[in-house]
């Protein structure tokens, strides 16, 4: 039987959004190393609410690495020390008895605190709803080799399409630059047939909606593709580019 972890944490408190922060101590004992992080924050809550104290909140829904919600950052690092992992995949036996882990929420200016470890990010659906779809009327659906599509050009389509918009890149950006999440969805559908039909209005009103929310510029610094779970390449920056010099010279 694997020995039980006995952890410090510091964890980020903030009653809300106009409210001062700050990091404050907590302990846990007898955690499965078998544990995901957030299986630890849950049995961390579980004992703050039977002391009568308000539980820590943060973000989670399917926990199984899909749909980007556990924004956490561990260690001064986005989802945590393991590479190509949300934080809900993340596991405690990764982590030494008597650790102190630090716990924060993304560090972003267009990423509010909401409250303790919860941001706000729906500046990245007003990013997607600027641009980033197809409305090309499918009716039932077709023959799948109906269009033909290069193999080369479909795997990198699906490659980007990988991106789950958890928004680590952003917090992992010393920028805030929100170009990776920004460039796979560009790139996504800049791949395909499908995507041709607004190919330039796509990627000028996703651009000026970026501007808009006040994400960085993207500099080459490569920590977002270090920190993203589903390893998102910044070559999907660089065609990101190609993309809006071809819309706005053309």
């Amino acid at each position: 039987m694997k020995n039980k972890l006995n952890l410090k944490l510091l964890i980020w408190r903030q009653e809300g959004p106009n409210a001062k922060g700050k990091m404050v101590p907590y302990e846990v004992k007898d955690i499965s190393p078998d544990s995901s992080f957030l299986e630890m924050l849950d049995v961390l809550n579980e004992n703050l609410v039977r002391q009568d104290e308000r539980p820590i909140e943060f973000e989670s829904d399917c926990r199984e690495g899909i749909c980007g919600n556990c924004s956490l950052v561990i260690n001064g690092v986005a989802h945590g020390p393991k590479q190509s992992i949300c934080t809900c995949q993340l596991h405690m036996r990764f982590f030494n008895d008597g650790d102190t882990i630090t716990v924060e929420p993304f560090r972003a200016k267009p990423f509010p605190i909401i409250k303790d470890l919860v941001v706000d990010r729906a500046a990245m659906d007003r990013i997607i709803s600027a641009g980033g779809y197809i409305s090309i009327s499918t009716g039932q659906a077709g023959e799948a080799n109906e269009i033909l599509i290069p193999k080369q050009d479909a795997e990198n389509a699906m490659d980007s399409a990988a991106c789950i918009g958890c928004g680590a890149c952003v917090a992992a950006c010393p920028n805030a630059s929100i170009s990776l999440f920004m460039s796979a969805k560009i790139s996504h559908l800049a791949w395909l047939p499908q995507g041709n039909a607004e190919r330039k209005t796509r990627v000028t009103r996703m651009v000026e909606t970026m501007d808009k929310e006040g994400f960085g510029d993207c500099s080459n610094h490569g920590e977002c593709e270090a920190v993203c779970p589903k390893n998102i390449s910044i070559k999907n920056i660089a065609k990101m580019r190609r993309e809006f010099m071809k819309a706005v010279v053309s």
